[in-house]
């Protein structure tokens, strides 16, 4: 029996559906949640993990360990392939990137994007972002190249280079990680959609947009994004803002008001929750082993 790659997964995935939307998930909740929703692909993002898992900036305070925890919650799960953001690879040197890669195999991610930002890096969609050169990026993405245990798993590489050193200098950058390996290529904080069809031209592999809120990038739909050779649309933190929302809406009721009876009309119901996370199997299996119990 061969082995299940996650990473031929999401390969077969971008192949299947044209652009694939890859949808942030950032709780195990989540996951499931937006497979029930008919995606066939996941996102864990890192400044999701930073702000909802430990509640801090995206500012590379994350650790590898950090964001594993969340993977492992995910892929325990849920069998829609994963892509992780690994910042910009959890340490200074091609070891740091080696380790990164082959951990996230062994915890279940199916591919990974990893940046050209310094260490202390940035939301890719915040002002002053600094950046490594091209040569040190290049050498990111070999060794995650060649630290792959699974020839399938996928290494995307993102450039900032964009806001920082402009478009020339991105399409240079990307067309360098693909020449070093790198699967597909995701050009960050893009402004213009040609621009995208210039990357696809450019890489000749599959270019992700970042269809993030309140960033740098228009909220283009699949059908422009198809149009300029997009391979892949990232929503990264859509479903976590409307949680927040969510949460903060409730809480103020609920200290206003003295009572949930306002809100209740918003919640996921306890049924509905139990559906999505397949409680009553979980539950007949304990009632049949009381019931053997007793007999």
């Amino acid at each position: 029996m061969s082995q299940y790659s996650a990473g031929a997964a999401f390969r077969k995935a971008v192949q299947e559906e044209s652009p694939l939307q890859v949808v942030g998930a950032i709780n195990a909740n989540h996951a499931l949640l937006a497979k029930r929703a008919g995606f066939k692909a996941i996102y864990l993002s890192g400044g999701g993990v930073a702000a909802g898992s430990l509640g801090l900036p995206d500012l590379g305070i994350s650790s590898l360990d950090d964001v594993l925890t969340d993977v492992r919650r995910i892929t325990d799960v849920c069998d829609l392939p994963l892509l992780v953001d690994v910042d910009t690879g959890f340490g200074s040197s091609a070891f740091n990137v080696a380790r990164t890669v082959k951990s996230m195999i062994k915890f279940g991610a199916a591919a990974i994007h990893i940046e050209d930002q310094v260490g202390a890096k940035r939301c890719g969609h915040r002002p002053n972002k600094e950046i490594v050169t091209k040569q040190e990026m290049v050498d990111r993405i070999k060794a995650a190249v060649d630290a792959r245990t699974d020839e399938n798993f996928v290494i995307m590489a993102r450039t900032d280079a964009l806001a920082v050193e402009g478009l020339e200098s991105a399409l240079e950058r990307a067309i360098a990680c693909v020449e070093a390996g790198a699967d597909m290529i995701f050009p960050e904080a893009i402004t213009d959609l040609p621009m995208y069809s210039q990357f696809a031209k450019a890489v000749k592999v599959p270019v992700l947009a970042n269809i993030t809120e309140f960033g740098s990038t228009p909220l283009y739909t699949v059908d422009e994004l198809r149009g300029a050779d997009v391979g892949l649309v990232l929503y990264p933190l859509s479903a976590f803002r409307a949680m927040n929302k969510a949460a903060e809406n409730v809480y103020g009721a609920i200290r206003r008001d003295g009572t949930q009876k306002n809100v209740v009309d918003t919640m996921q119901t306890r049924m509905e929750l139990y559906e999505r996370i397949n409680y009553h199997s979980f539950e007949q299996k304990l009632d049949a082993l009381f019931a053997a119990s007793k007999k």
